[in-house]
């Protein structure tokens, strides 16, 4: 089995003609409680999708020369052929699921993936704001590496998974057959991940479909309309402050905290983590409820 071209780069007019067509149905079947377009955002969505095809050549080159390196220090070699592809592909999966998970929860990751939840419309154009620090997400495939998967196969899974969650970013596809729903990723489940209320943060990992979701404890059903967007939403379609404002918020914590301690958690905690207030740690102390 052979390395094929660049599926992403293939799919770019099959991703323009699904804006194409999501765009004329807005006009055609307008709805009030769907977010829909706007001109501002689906710029500064294609800005930073445009950016990322430029930054990605070299930190996907980086991370191709590295795997290269792994590949040929492991003795380990997992033959790619047509029985062996699927099962490849299904630890892609995993590992996606875990770096996906580990971008919501430890804030320098956070830093990256939060570009791609940062706006408070959801359509296809929305699936093109992506980070342009993504270096951070190929470390999650090592392991892959380490076993003896091909790194071409590596990433050809990759741009596969990325292509399978294109058409979620819509909410004029409602809920599919309950057999889909209950193993695949759907518009619905994604619908939920992209949700900015309490119940459904942090939920609905995985790429192409939800088991990882449903093992791990993760997974949460659409039961009331999500909210895009952030918790505390950034209010800008500047494409660089979208890419870069959570870094410059660690860094603001970051020359604020009096600990080498404190630096560190607001690198690997939470996102949102900020220390007690002076008036609750002293009450802390003192032994005051």
């Amino acid at each position: 089995m052979e390395a094929p071209p660049h599926l992403l780069t293939l799919s770019v007019p099959l991703y323009a003609l699904l804006i194409l067509i999501e765009v004329v149905y807005y006009r055609l079947h307008p709805d009030e409680n769907a977010s829909g377009y706007t001109l501002r955002d689906t710029a500064a969505n294609v800005a930073i999708g445009a950016g990322v095809a430029i930054v990605d050549i070299f930190w996907k080159g980086l991370a191709f020369v590295a795997f290269v390196g792994l590949y040929e220090l492991t003795p380990l070699r997992i033959p790619v052929t047509w029985a062996t592809f699927p099962l490849i592909l299904l630890a892609q999966d995993f590992c996606y699921y875990w770096m996906h998970r580990e971008h919501h929860v430890v804030r320098v990751l956070w830093a990256s993936h939060v570009v791609h939840h940062s706006s408070r419309l959801y359509n296809y154009t929305t699936s093109i704001r992506q980070p342009w620090t993504g270096v951070t997400s190929q470390l999650f495939y090592v392991p892959l590496i380490l076993v003896g998967v091909p790194p071409w196969a590596v990433f050809l899974c990759g741009s596969i998974n990325m292509l399978s969650q294109f058409w979620l970013h819509t909410d004029r596809i409602g809920r599919l057959h309950p057999a889909v729903e209950y193993i695949f990723n759907t518009p619905s489940h994604h619908r939920v991940h992209h949700a900015s209320q309490g119940g459904y943060l942090d939920r609905n990992f995985g790429g192409i479909h939800m088991l990882w979701d449903r093992l791990f404890g993760t997974y949460a059903d659409e039961v009331e309309r999500p909210v895009y967007g952030l918790t505390k939403n950034i209010d800008t379609h500047n494409p660089f402050r979208i890419a870069f404002h959570e870094y410059a918020s660690i860094g603001q914590d970051l020359a604020a905290a009096p600990t080498w301690r404190q630096r560190a958690r607001h690198l690997l905690d939470r996102p949102g983590w900020q220390p007690p207030s002076p008036e609750k740690a002293t009450a802390a102390t003192d032994g005051e409820p």
